[in-house]
């Protein structure tokens, strides 16, 4: 699997006092994505944390080029487009489901560590389930 599609409805609470998703929210949906992404793979993040392993955030980056509002149904495409020695970095695409429009694009970078914080390898499982497939331009180059 190249990437995997999450669908969200913009709810009201979602928004600012302009009408428009707050930025933040994003992250939010960025997680949302990330952790059914693992699930379609058929490795839920919860079988991750039953090992042993966590993978908490040490990047994260957004850009905005459009605004959602309330009851626009969006789409965070997501992928891995980077497996390292410990750490995984995914990729973010959101855009309206009807339109098509981009909202944002971002990405997130990932250690898995142990249960003492103390960084170690990608699980064996998730490098054999996970294709790498850069979603952003500046990283398209490394899918060909």
């Amino acid at each position: 699997m190249n990437y995997f599609d999450y669908e969200y409805r913009v709810r009201y609470g979602d928004t600012d006092k302009l009408g428009v998703s707050y930025y933040a929210n994003y992250f939010v949906w960025f997680e949302a994505a990330r952790t059914e992404y693992f699930r379609a793979l058929g490795l839920p993040y919860t079988e991750c944390e039953r090992k042993g392993y966590f993978l908490p955030v040490v990047e994260a980056s957004a850009r905005y080029f459009a605004p959602s509002t309330y009851d626009d149904l969006v789409v965070v495409r997501t992928s891995v487009s980077e497996i390292g020695r410990t750490s995984l970095r995914f990729e973010y695409r959101t855009f309206t489901k009807s339109t098509q429009k981009l909202l944002a694009t971002g990405y997130t970078v990932h250690v898995f560590v142990d249960r003492d914080l103390r960084p170690t390898r990608v699980l064996p499982e998730v490098e054999k389930i996970v294709t790498p497939f850069s979603l952003l331009e500046e990283n398209k180059h490394k899918n060909q």
